[in-house]
């Protein structure tokens, strides 16, 4: 993941239904998500968050309450802070949202 190769923070993170890639999300300030479709035309996200189970599509700009079940795991671990990871988010961190 990006975030963590860079050093960064997150605050959501979602993955790409058609890889794997995990990436943060348009609320994060690398949005890795959105970059990661840019750059392979890979169309539609999951979130990666506990409990959630939403899809978006890039392509079609469309919500889905549900989709698919993808091989495991579903989010990251439930344990892991948001925004996270733990010790690199800026106490400001609630300024660069939308």
């Amino acid at each position: 993941m990006e975030c963590e190769q860079s050093g960064g923070w997150w605050f959501h993170l979602r993955r790409c239904a058609q890889c794997g890639h995990i990436g943060c999300c348009d609320d994060s300030p690398a949005k890795h998500a959105t970059a990661h479709h840019r750059a392979t035309g890979h169309p539609v996200i999951r979130s990666f968050e506990p409990g959630e189970g939403w899809f978006w599509n890039y392509a079609t700009e469309e919500l889905y309450a549900s989709g698919p079940e993808l091989a495991p795991p579903a989010a990251h671990p439930a344990d892991q802070p948001v925004p996270g990871p733990a010790g690199r988010v800026p106490d400001d961190w609630a300024r660069t949202l939308r």
